[in-house]
């Protein structure tokens, strides 16, 4: 079975963490006692319904305030798909925990409460997961129970959300009308919603094809460990474990190593569970050379005809994470991108972005915490990267202030030089 790794994305009380609790409860993935907890909790609370909220919202603060505050990651399978779910926050004060949760996912569910349509948070979290490169779009329009079931007000905001994602570049946009609470289209489809043809939630999930999602096509290995296990039965064994992300590697195939040029064959591709005969993204393998190179951690294996950009000047989309400190022109930071460190600093702040109304704000000189703009940097050692848009592995990184090593920014590169 393939995994899916899924978001939920949207504007506070939009019922995101309720939605993902219906999941589970409906696809019969909680344990008893588990449920015994949740119905417990919400009795004492005076909740009239099962809060199936608690499933994710785990925290004393969010349970207190009755919102999500940090990611809470679940996982859960069905006999067709495995799946990894973050629920993220809604709270704009939390958006850069919006942006970790979902940076990986290949799939967000946007929420909307459709007594209230489309919120500045809807929005916010819509381009931020078009900025993020996430294939699959789901708008999800919740609490239909509240508004009677009614088609017309389903339409109207299918409507209005259609021509705002004009704007954004969404290869795969749909819409469900569902009630979490009651779970109507969640995982079974709903008597009270007639006129909804569509799939519900769960088999979309279930169906979506993301194996074509995949960079298949540029081979991109970076190195994290080097392999030499010092018994005399495997003397002479040099491997190179990583991760792979992108294209696809077989024994017997002409690689390049990067920064040096030098090039060799592929001798064997092994994994946990033995050799295999092909490696491809997202496997995690340890690959032998057929010639005795100098690699190390940090290097990146590629074909030679095929090379990610080799360059200490990248532009990037920044995402700052910082409480403390801002990002402006001159900024020092360690900068991690794949499994390579280098230091950075800031030569040119371009722009902020005006994540409402999509606007470029030229004459803004720094980033705050939760602001996202556009930065050129520079680095003391090459970054072997791609474009962001290419490959969400390589064409990503992150910043660290190196005297408290806290990560303060996410950066997705637009271009390297």
């Amino acid at each position: 079975m393939d995994l899916l790794r899924l978001a939920t994305a949207g504007s506070v009380d939009d019922g995101k963490s309720t939605l993902i609790g219906r999941l589970l409860y409906d696809s019969k993935s909680i344990f008893e006692d588990q449920l015994a907890s949740i119905e417990a909790t919400s009795a004492s609370r005076g909740d009239e319904h099962t809060n199936l909220a608690l499933l994710t919202d785990g925290l004393r603060a969010e349970r207190e305030q009755g919102i999500t505050i940090d990611v809470a990651h679940r996982y859960f399978a069905t006999p067709h798909r495995k799946f990894i779910i973050a629920d993220t926050p809604g709270h704009i004060q939390y958006t850069r925990n919006m942006v970790t949760g979902a940076s990986t996912a290949d799939l967000a569910i946007v929420l909307i409460d459709a007594r209230k349509g489309i919120l500045e948070q809807s929005r916010r979290h819509s381009f931020i997961a078009n900025l993020l490169r996430i294939p699959h779009l789901v708008l999800a329009v919740n609490k239909m129970d509240l508004v009677d079931y009614d088609q017309d007000v389903f339409l109207e905001i299918k409507a209005e959300y259609s021509q705002f994602a004009t704007r954004l570049e969404v290869p795969d946009l749909t819409f469900i009308p569902i009630s979490a609470l009651h779970g109507d289209n969640v995982v079974d489809r709903s008597a009270n919603m007639d006129w909804y043809r569509g799939a519900t939630l769960l088999h979309h999930l279930e169906e979506v094809h993301i194996a074509s999602d995949r960079n298949l096509v540029d081979v991109r290995f970076p190195v994290q460990y080097v392999v030499r296990p010092q018994s005399t039965e495997h003397h002479d064994y040099r491997g190179y474990a990583g991760t792979v992300s992108g294209g696809v590697l077989k024994p017997g195939d002409e690689v390049m190593v990067l920064p040096s040029g030098f090039t060799t064959r592929i001798a064997s591709i092994d994994t946990a569970d033995g050799p295999v005969e092909e490696a491809f993204a997202p496997m995690s393998v340890t690959i032998t050379l057929e010639d005795d190179l100098d690699v190390s951690r940090g290097d990146m294996i590629c074909r030679p005809h095929n090379q990610p950009a080799v360059s200490q000047d990248v532009e990037a989309m920044v995402c700052w994470m910082s409480e403390q400190t801002r990002l402006t022109a001159g900024s020092k930071l360690a900068i991690k991108h794949t499994t390579r460190w280098a230091r950075a600093m800031v030569k040119e702040f371009r722009y902020r972005l005006d994540i409402n109304s999509l606007h470029r704000q030229e004459d803004a000189d720094s980033l705050s915490l939760n602001e996202i703009g556009r930065v050129r940097l520079r680095t003391t050692q090459p970054l072997l990267a791609d474009d962001y848009h290419r490959n969400r592995s390589t064409g990503s990184f992150i910043l660290v202030d190196e005297t408290t090593n806290v990560t303060v920014g996410a950066g997705m590169i637009v271009s390297a030089e």
